[in-house]
């Protein structure tokens, strides 16, 4: 197989990647609400390019750990479909990095919103 062909293949397997966790998962759903309406809100607000990438990266952080959350509890899940304490706090340990990721991304959503809305409600 070509090095081209490898990229290419990579490509389709993160894109299937994407596919199934969006098919799957209802707190990914949950959190793209919330990225979209976010991403409205700048567009509303005309936020500054350094607000954009604080707000796009928040946006990356929660979706690629709620991701890798996703694709943990799938590898415990195959290595044991019993109940176990060791498991259990491997998917407990990987939903409060997802946890942390969102709350951290509403502190910055309002650090960055809350003098945008304050100005709105002003004029």
């Amino acid at each position: 197989m070509s090095g081209f062909k490898k990229r290419i293949d990579s490509f389709k397997w993160a894109f299937n990647g994407f596919k199934v966790a969006f098919k799957g998962e209802v707190n990914l759903k949950i959190h793209l609400v919330a990225a979209t309406m976010a991403i409205a809100l700048g567009f509303l607000f005309d936020i500054d390019r350094y607000d954009w990438l604080a707000v796009l990266i928040v946006i990356g952080m929660v979706l690629s750990a709620e991701i890798f959350n996703t694709a943990l509890e799938h590898l415990a899940d195959f290595v044991s479909i019993e109940r176990c304490p060791a498991i259990k706090k491997i998917k407990d340990l990987a939903a409060a990095a997802v946890l942390l990721h969102a709350i951290i991304a509403a502190i910055v959503g309002i650090i960055v919103f809350f003098p945008y809305i304050i100005a709105y409600l002003q004029a």
